[in-house]
């Protein structure tokens, strides 16, 4: 989504949900709390801190502050309250954050009106999930009871699952006779145009709409894909009876509300325990995680119809560092698993391989062997390297200098996606051992990979389906941003500066930021409430929040009295007005052609500028473009702080 989209999306959220039900969402999550419950944070002073789960790090930069009930993270510069985060973490949109987040607080929502066109969006959003949800639950029903459904069971029950696994699951049955299922469909008022969104249906001829409607999945056992946060968005449907014309699964085609290439099969049930194990298993279908699942491998998910993308990683990186890639030991598995290797370790995932025995595969495994022994299968998983280099010299990849030649050419190619250096010189002195060559000889390899990469991959961030480009954040005067965290953090300071609207109007002119700064005192967010500020900044543009969070997030914990703070600022501020206008007008006198009585006004205009500054101090006390050492020590108020980056 680009910016103007995400402004214009906050613009309509605002109307939908209103101020009062948003203040109430915030005042009843505990920031602290629920960020822990996504990743480990440990106590920092006053605040507490974690590794970002935004970006790749190894050092902590990523602070909560109780006190505010925000977050900031000085690495990418991401912030925001609590629902910015859950936004954020589960790629949500702004409703469904706050209704997320008052679902746990067990806060009822009463949504207004809003925009039409917004509205219609939501709405249909809204009956996609619908179909998927009483779909899920009409084809579960015919699994369990309807006669024609029994070879559906009986092959349920010789893959070793009964009806609790089925009822756990929401495993379903699509009917051979499409008939039935459209007529539920009619009777349940889903239009055809709502049906073929779903994926569930599609025209019998494309771009023929009178050709009819054809139910995707027929006779196959359904099995529900459902988003991080446990909605049905997708199903993944698996023969029954052999067709040569058709997959032995086939899924849903891409939809609104599903993009393959981030979902992972099982992991709305998956998060806590891949947080507890601090590893997730990766299998590579839906049985097999279903299988660990049920047998107490509670980190096990599978990827939904495509091999592990770059997106997924990002999305596991959310979760854990460490991944666990539990193929099939076929060729084609361990092609998939590097292929999963490639993806994984340019976002700072670090890959093992778990060896299956040759013709199992985890859902075979635990069937004959129990949780214990494939338990050991997991804590035996190799690095990623030795198990490469094993394998090749299991094929004998390794018996000849060509073979070792071209493996080390593909392990140099694989060492340079690692973008841990540590870990990378960690592994590097394995390949070299083990393929008994110099680890300068794999140095030059491993550059040589890095200058010529065989893949570019778009450095962007993903929300709602498309490539976002984070917006520049807007330009704020030093002194106007000081004065935003006053009025948000002071009520005697903001109620004083409301007083000052007119002086403040008049140096839109000269100073960057004073919109930002009316929009703050025209709202007046009550500063004791951190529900109310944090619903003030909720609704303003992402370019207004990334500034205020990157000028102001220094200045947090730091002691002021307010009304002081905001008078010396405010002086500070009308002789900085003064100086840029003392340096137009000067610059217009210079300039050839002025006529006379432009002469005279200039040189009027000169004249009181100069008997201004000389009222109010010496002229350099107000030059706001000094060094950050020098403004510390003339602005005593604020002489904890830094210094924005963003100086204006």
């Amino acid at each position: 989504m680009g910016c103007e989209a995400y402004v214009c999306a906050q613009q309509e959220i605002v109307a939908q949900i209103p101020k009062e039900s948003i203040e109430k969402v915030l005042e009843a999550t505990d920031i602290v709390d629920l960020i822990g419950s996504y990743i480990q944070v440990k106590k920092a002073g006053s605040s507490f801190r974690a590794n970002c789960p935004f970006h790749h790090e190894k050092t902590p930069s990523f602070y909560i502050t109780p006190s505010t009930q925000r977050f900031h993270c000085f690495g990418c510069g991401k912030g925001g309250d609590a629902i910015s985060f859950v936004r954020e973490h589960e790629n949500l949109p702004f409703m469904d954050a706050v209704r997320k987040l008052a679902s746990r607080a067990g806060i009822h929502i009463v949504e207004e009106d809003s925009d039409p066109n917004a509205d219609q969006s939501r709405r249909a959003r809204g009956r996609l999930l619908d179909i998927h949800r009483e779909a899920t639950a009409f084809m579960h029903e015919l699994l369990m009871k309807d006669s024609a459904a029994e070879h559906a069971r009986e092959y349920m029950k010789s893959r070793g699952f009964g009806g609790a696994m089925a009822a756990s699951w929401s495993i379903g049955w699509m009917p051979a006779n499409p008939k039935v299922f459209l007529d539920w469909a009619r009777s349940k008022n889903f239009s055809g145009r709502e049906l073929i969104d779903s994926g569930i249906v599609k025209l019998k001829e494309d771009d023929q709409p009178r050709s009819g409607l054809f139910v995707r999945f027929q006779d196959r056992l359904m099995f529900p894909i459902r988003n991080e946060i446990g909605d049905v968005i997708a199903f993944s449907g698996r023969q029954l009876r052999e067709n040569k014309n058709s997959g032995k699964y086939i899924n849903s085609p891409e939809t609104v509300i599903f993009k393959k290439s981030r979902v992972f099969f099982g992991l709305d049930r998956a998060k806590k325990p891949i947080l507890k194990d601090k590893a997730a298993l990766l299998c590579e279908g839906q049985i097999d995680a279903i299988c660990c699942h049920e047998l107490g491998i509670e980190n096990a998910i599978a990827t939904c119809g495509t091999a592990c993308t770059r997106e997924h990683a990002r999305v596991l990186k959310r979760y854990t560092s460490h991944v666990l890639v539990c193929y099939d030991a076929d060729n084609a598995g361990l092609a998939a698993a590097e292929k999963a290797y490639r993806e994984l370790v340019p976002e700072g995932l670090s890959v093992r391989i778990v060896e299956m025995p040759a013709g199992d595969d985890p859902d075979t495994y635990l069937k004959a062997h129990g949780q214990a022994e494939f338990r050991k299968l997991l804590s035996n998983a190799k690095e990623f390297f030795d198990f490469k280099i094993e394998r090749a010299k299991t094929v004998g990849g390794l018996g000849s200098a060509a073979g070792r030649s071209l493996v080390l050419s593909e392990c140099a190619d694989l060492l340079s996606l690692m973008t841990d250096f540590a870990a990378r010189e960690n592994q590097l002195n394995i390949v070299a051992s083990h393929l008994q060559t110099s680890t300068v000889v794999l140095r030059d390899a491993i550059a040589k990979a890095i200058a010529q990469p065989k893949r570019a991959y778009a450095e962007t961030t993903v929300l709602g389906g498309e490539s976002a480009v984070p917006p520049e954040p807007t330009r704020l005067n030093r002194i106007v941003a000081f004065l935003c965290h006053l009025a948000l953090s002071s009520s005697p300071a903001q109620r004083f500066l409301v007083e000052q609207f007119e002086t403040l109007h008049e140096a839109n002119h000269w100073l960057e930021g004073i919109p930002l700064l009316e929009s703050i005192l025209g709202a007046s967010p009550d500063p004791a409430s951190n529900a109310a500020v944090n619903t003030f900044l909720s609704g303003l543009s992402e370019s207004d929040r990334v500034a205020l969070a990157h000028e102001t997030s220094a200045l947090e914990g730091v002691s002021l009295d307010g009304v002081q703070a905001a008078e010396q600022a405010l002086a500070l501020l009308s002789g900085t007005v003064l100086q840029r206008r003392d340096a137009a007008v000067k610059a217009e006198l210079k300039q050839v052609g002025l006529t006379a009585a432009r002469m005279v006004e200039l040189l009027h205009e000169a004249k009181e500028i100069s008997g201004l500054l000389r009222g109010i101090g010496q002229r350099s006390e107000f030059d706001d473009e000094l060094p950050a050492s020098t403004w510390k020590a003339k602005a005593p108020p604020w002489k904890k702080w830094t210094g924005p980056a963003n100086k204006a």
